[in-house]
């Protein structure tokens, strides 16, 4: 039996070579082209069950020629690769009936085993994977396999109209995820209608979501739409659906039931038709043990979960999202800055428990008060540290993290040796910051039971209480409840 020909296309000869000796290892035939007309050529006059293809060329886009290649050979299995891929590049590769998107760079085991099983499945295979680079919207930047496993989901989800439910801490995008299933979707013509529970009196949910007759209540002047109604045909997004009060989780699990409501004090039953995705940042399973969430209505939102990471679980996307906030500030009129790397370093240190929200807000006051053309690690000592201070003792929050405190004595260093970093100091520094709060929290947990602390730190007892005794830590312990 004669091996498969596959063709690779790719402008980068160094690429093109390496893929294609480990596709010929594997059994393959290979024909190359460096360019689209090259592509289109081959495609021409080669009956090739699979094409391998970067997405930029010198002459052109590669999802650009899809229909066409589509067209003249819908038989082929089309792997796409590139070192930049986007969200909205890979909706468009899912369109154009893509089988795989594979980022640069990657294994070249990986290559081959896409191309064997494109082989098996064949054109009419549905898109198996997607992974995602840098998105117009901040939080949908990431090359961390936290977030690509986020846009594989997303790239699947935008076809259908299932019921999602995102979680994830406040600050790790939840919104715009919603409305990227929205505006990527087939509801994209209708609207994107949000509501977040939590900023709405409990008495008024229920005229908020589905609308209320004249005089239904006090100060109903008039008929008036709801949510729902507003969403027909589009996109309801329930943000902190962990705060609806529980005669609302009734009625929205009816709804969802039925696909029927009716205005507060009315009595027409009006169609729902509106996607509906729900977000919170609460543990909803918690909740439900503790009676304040329905669990037949969580069964019923929770159809997909998608739980975003925290963008401390994320690090390797902190420059990418720091660059693009910067580049967001420079398109608003603000002056093109660069990072430093030390500056870099601490970003990437610094625990951001206000997640990618509380990078932005620190990349945006940067753009607004560093009149220097590089953002330098001084410049960012006050904004990580939460509040200014006047010496250069620093004493961690109960919040902060051993990162945050490394990162603000590598600060601190950094200036006091005017941009180099000392040969000695640092680890005892660290050490000292770092030591206090441990034992004050450890104690504190215990109830200031010593022989218990000392037991969890793995500490001799006599040791913690010359540690107590030398740091003076008796002060911070008064007042704790003895177990």
């Amino acid at each position: 039996m004669d091996a498969p020909t596959i063709i690779l296309a790719d402008d980068d000869h160094a690429i093109r070579l390496v893929a294609s000796t480990a596709l010929g290892n594997a059994g393959f035939t290979v024909k190359t082209a460096e360019t689209l007309k090259e592509l289109m050529v081959l495609i021409d006059h080669i009956h090739a069950p699979v094409l391998v293809s970067d997405v930029v060329f010198p002459d052109g886009d590669a999802l650009d020629v899809l229909p066409e290649i589509k067209a003249s050979r819908p038989d082929m299995s089309i792997i796409m690769m590139s070192a930049r891929s986007t969200l909205l590049t890979a909706i468009k590769a899912q369109e154009g009936e893509v089988f795989a998107y594979l980022p640069k760079p990657f294994p070249l085991e990986t290559l081959v085993e896409t191309v064997s099983s494109a082989l098996k499945q064949r054109a009419d295979s549905p898109v198996q994977d997607f992974v995602f680079g840098e998105e117009d919207q901040g939080h949908l930047i990431g090359q961390s396999p936290a977030m690509q496993d986020i846009f594989r989901s997303i790239a699947r989800l935008v076809a259908t109209d299932l019921s999602v439910m995102i979680t994830g801490e406040s600050g790790t995008g939840k919104e715009v995820v919603a409305r990227a299933l929205h505006d990527l979707g087939a509801r994209k013509k209708g609207q994107f209608v949000a509501i977040n529970m939590a900023a709405i009196p409990n008495d008024l949910i229920e005229s908020e979501l589905f609308g209320h007759e004249k005089g239904a209540f006090t100060g109903a002047d008039r008929r008036q739409d709801g949510r729902f109604a507003q969403a027909r045909g589009g996109t309801l997004f329930l943000d902190e659906i962990g705060d609806m009060p529980p005669d609302a989780q009734t009625r929205l699990l009816r709804v969802l039931q039925d696909g029927g409501f009716t205005r507060v004090g009315g009595r027409e039953v009006i169609q729902s038709d509106a996607r509906i995705i729900a977000a919170t940042h609460q543990p909803l399973p918690a909740l439900i043990k503790e009676g304040r969430f329905r669990e037949d209505l969580y069964y019923r939102l929770n159809v997909v979960p998608l739980d975003l990471p925290p963008l401390r679980d994320r690090t390797e996307d902190i420059a990418d999202l720091a660059h693009h906030f910067i580049k967001k500030a420079n398109q608003q009129g603000l002056r093109m800055k660069t990072i430093d790397s030390a500056a870099m370093a601490m970003l990437q240190a610094y625990h951001w428990p206000g997640n990618v929200r509380e990078l932005e807000n620190v990349m945006q006051r940067l753009m607004v008060l560093v009149d220097d053309d590089a953002i330098l690690p001084q410049h960012l000592a006050d904004l990580l540290s939460g509040n200014a201070r006047p010496s250069s003792e620093h004493q961690p929050s109960s919040g902060e993290t051993l990162a945050d405190a490394a990162a603000f004595h590598i600060n601190r260093f950094y200036e006091a040796h005017h941009g180099d970093l000392p040969a000695s100091g640092l680890y005892q520094r660290i050490l000292e910051q770092v030591e206090r709060p441990l034992l004050i929290a450890t104690l504190r947990a215990t109830g200031g039971n010593q022989i218990k602390a000392a037991d969890v730190l793995g500490l001799n007892r006599n040791t913690l209480r010359k540690k107590i005794q030398t740091l003076d830590l008796g002060e911070n312990l008064r007042g704790i409840r003895r177990r």
